[in-house]
């Protein structure tokens, strides 16, 4: 699937001007592809519209996708879409996938290998939560941009 990119409208900052949709493909390149697309996202709307980003919220932002993307990847079957949304001075990924079994953070176990990135999102994100759709599910983590979230 091709990606579809929000463009700028006018004069100013809309809100398509601060968004950008990919659809991934069915294979391991998606989870680079996502890391990718969001850092370049992130330089964009600091460099168009003059909003602070951080280096944290970069790496923040890129660790959040791929968690994220690798986990719709595994249990998911089918088609995923990423969406990246500027919300005040935060940055919202969105991932939807087509499978309806929403996730959960497992109890800690520092002897269990591997499971851990949902419970690494949860810790990193200002705000996390899943929604049930139509059709699978849609997983959205909030991640400030500035240095001192509040």
């Amino acid at each position: 699937m091709d990606p579809v990119e929000s463009a700028p409208g006018g004069e100013g900052v809309t809100d398509a001007a601060l968004e950008d949709i990919i659809a991934l493909e069915e294979d391991g390149s998606c989870i680079a592809q996502a890391r990718h697309r969001a850092a370049g996202f992130l330089a964009r709307v600091q460099a168009e519209y003059g909003l602070p980003v951080s280096a944290r919220a970069v790496d923040v932002t890129q660790l959040v996708v791929s968690e994220l993307v690798t986990n719709a990847r595994k249990y998911a079957p089918g088609p995923l879409l990423m969406e990246l949304r500027i919300t005040g001075d935060l940055v919202e990924v969105r991932v939807w996938d087509s499978d309806p079994v929403l996730p959960v953070a497992r109890a800690a176990d520092p002897g269990r290998v591997g499971q851990h990135g949902l419970e690494i999102v949860m810790a990193v994100a200002q705000g996390f939560e899943v929604q049930r759709e139509p059709v699978g599910k849609r997983i959205t983590a909030r991640i400030a941009l500035p240095d001192d979230p509040v």
